[in-house]
């Protein structure tokens, strides 16, 4: 009686993804550089979530708006731009002024929201914790600005620890809400990649950029991480700059790492190009595919 063991695709191993040459780093920044030029443009403000902080001249506007955009940011762009501008439009003011004067019949008018798994009653907690953080700390600037202190206090890796501390003390302030509102607001505790935290960090902490509106300037952007997408995620892999298939925490350090080679004071700018390539069609030289692009594209 044979013993052979029957094979199925779970014993099919995936290729191991190669590393960029880092002689190969000042080439593809050269062909990277031009992308993120071609992107980050003021007619790419229309497509994006970031849209929403231009609509308000006041920084705390801008930040709250951002930042509730950025949660949002999940799914088909046309839906999350609907959603989001369904959510503002029912504070009836700037969100400011309605988180931080909200009472319960100002929570009523979030009856039936929903986009994903987020529910009414789910943006209700979040925006009472914002409430609380403006209580509290006068402004949102100032709650991320304490948080980035105590990171660095923490660990000299502030990067990486900002998010815990973010997500930690931000829930410190609303214990008694649902924990399913704790997944809507991700930790690196959790080995999460962070996208959405990371994508409004972007927007906010980036100077002299016509899409960023860099409204809360409290670190370096020299700190900022990867917002990682699966564009972001799908053009690592290819160029040698990701060798991890999931998507987690590991994948930014990775992804960061190499882009801080070539840019230390601004490595999140890349994010344009590599989302870029995603959704234009722009051609890329097989000089620069380490990994096969039949699998990455």
């Amino acid at each position: 009686m044979s013993t052979k063991r029957k094979t199925g695709p779970s014993d099919i191993r995936a290729p191991i993804l190669l590393p960029i040459d880092e002689e190969q780093l000042p080439r593809l920044k050269r062909f990277l550089d031009p992308v993120v030029q071609q992107v980050e443009t003021t007619e790419y403000i229309a497509t994006d979530p970031v849209a929403f902080m231009h609509r308000f001249d006041d920084d705390s506007d801008r930040n709250l708006a951002g930042f509730l955009s950025a949660l949002l940011a999940w799914g088909r762009r046309d839906i999350v731009m609907r959603k989001i501008g369904e959510l503002l439009e029912r504070f009836g003011t700037g969100p400011a002024d309605y988180i931080g004067n909200m009472n319960r019949g100002d929570e009523a008018r979030l009856d039936g929201f929903k986009h994903r798994t987020f529910t009414a009653d789910d943006i209700r907690w979040i925006l009472r914790g914002l409430s609380r953080v403006m209580r509290d700390y006068g402004s949102f600037e100032a709650f991320w600005r304490e948080c980035y202190r105590s990171a660095a206090v923490s660990t000299d890796r502030t990067d990486l620890s900002l998010l815990a501390v973010f997500h930690n003390r931000f829930f410190d302030l609303i214990p008694e809400a649902p924990f399913r509102v704790r997944k809507h607001i991700s930790s690196p505790d959790k080995n999460s990649s962070c996208k959405r935290l990371w994508l409004f960090l972007r927007w906010t902490v980036r100077q002299q950029s016509c899409v960023d509106p860099g409204s809360m300037p409290f670190m370096p952007a020299s700190e900022l991480m990867i917002p990682l997408d699966v564009h972001v995620a799908r053009f690592s892999r290819l160029f040698g700059l990701l060798t991890r298939r999931a998507n987690d925490r590991r994948a930014v350090e990775e992804i960061t790492g190499w882009l801080r080679q070539m840019a230390p004071h601004d490595p999140a700018k890349y994010d344009y190009a590599l989302f870029g390539l995603g959704i234009r069609d722009i051609a890329i030289p097989d000089e620069f595919v380490v990994n096969d692009r039949t699998m990455y594209l």
